[in-house]
């Protein structure tokens, strides 16, 4: 007789659109974000709690498989709906504890006995908590879901943008993918190739507000601002380029894809500006002309000879610290006399002078250019 007499308590409970409208209200006002759904939305969340109420008290196994669907649709949808987990979650247990607090004044009013009152609600609140976590799960897979497909998305622009003959996006289409088309935004191309460690870096990059993914199998990507050393980490290589309009981008990719190698041969981990790496990429996109220069300069010199080839990086050096004697030895760790004495013997085994020409018509800098780019090259074999 108790029992019957609280199935009909629920029962109406979930049939009274008042119950319904005072459950929404609780939600509602418990978490600002599911207010700003639809009230229709809401009541759809109110009646799969109340239907779960229902089904612990009229079903011995309690909750159905069914209503674990519609509890996962729902967090799913919420999901969709952007509305965040844990306001989601406030609303669930808000409409969860009215629906308790309503069914227990209308229990006592009816003269449902207590032990079989607090005996429901047990059994409401384990189906109710069982539902809650399908929420959860419907929820994050959807989340998950969502994620790939704005990932995928956003790669899939900036192939275009950055890379082959797809055509130019349209304004509506970079806003889409969280672009500002009059933005400017740096160009990076980084030396990551695996796709599990892409997006390991591409977390790590999301201080920078810009967009990432493999663009001819390279983690690249477009952002208003650089990240920083730490945030990219020691482990990565990566070029930018300037911040420029989205119309520049395609050419700034092709600058930082000529001067990754160049990045990856002469520079250390870490975050190197495309315009320092200038003149070496330039000078190693001419291997003929680098190869006809090294023989005229440096034929004599014998490759893997070791003497040889501490010659060449001391003329390096030398160059490289604006031709100072003391510069290069505190560079070499050696005394400024050997730093003199190796130039020496550079000149007599190459019969080439490392010494600037006395007229300065440009020949001075064209001088100083040629050696360092054929001493380079020797060196790089």
């Amino acid at each position: 007789m108790a029992h019957r007499l609280l199935h009909e308590v629920l029962r109406a409970m979930a049939a009274d659109a008042d119950v319904v409208e005072e459950v929404v209200r609780a939600a509602r006002t418990e978490s600002p974000e599911v207010a700003r759904l639809p009230v229709h939305e809401n009541r759809r969340h109110v009646a799969i709690v109340l239907a779960a109420g229902l089904a612990s008290f009229e079903r011995p196994g309690g909750t159905s498989e069914q209503d674990y669907a519609a509890a996962a649709v729902l967090g799913a949808d919420r999901a969709a709906q952007g509305v965040p987990i844990a306001a989601l979650l406030r609303g669930v247990q808000a409409g969860r504890s009215r629906a308790v607090e309503i069914a227990v004044e209308r229990g006592k009013a009816a003269g449902v006995p207590d032990d079989v009152m607090l005996a429901a609600l047990v059994d409401f609140d384990r189906n109710t908590r069982a539902l809650e976590r399908q929420v959860i799960a419907g929820y994050h897979e959807a989340e998950l879901e969502l994620s790939r497909t704005v990932h995928d998305s956003r790669a899939r622009l900036l192939r275009r943008l950055l890379a082959g003959d797809t055509a130019v996006p349209s304004a509506e289409e970079v806003a889409h993918a969280g672009l500002n088309p009059d933005g400017r935004y740096h160009c990076l191309l980084s030396d990551v190739g695996d796709p599990y460690q892409a997006l390991v870096v591409e977390r790590r990059l999301g201080g920078t507000g810009g967009i990432f993914g493999l663009v001819e199998g390279r983690l690249a990507g477009l952002a208003p601002r650089l990240p920083t050393p730490s945030a990219l980490g020691d482990d990565v290589l990566m070029v930018v380029s300037p911040a420029v309009p989205l119309t520049e981008v395609r050419g700034m990719h092709t600058l930082c894809a000529m001067a990754l190698p160049t990045a990856a041969r002469e520079r250390a981990r870490g975050l190197h500006e495309v315009a320092d790496l200038a003149v070496e990429t330039a000078l190693a996109a001419q291997p003929g002309l680098a190869a006809l220069l090294g023989g005229a300069l440096l034929g004599a010199l014998t490759r893997g000879d070791a003497f040889h080839e501490q010659l060449v990086s001391t003329a390096l050096a030398y160059l490289d610290h604006g031709r100072r004697l003391d510069q290069t030895a505190a560079a070499l760790h050696v005394h400024a006399n050997t730093v003199r004495y190796r130039l020496g013997r550079l000149g007599e085994i190459t019969g080439a002078s490392l010494d600037l020409p006395e007229d300065d018509d440009g020949s001075q800098v064209r001088h100083t250019v040629a050696w360092w780019w054929a001493l380079r090259t020797w060196r790089s074999g």
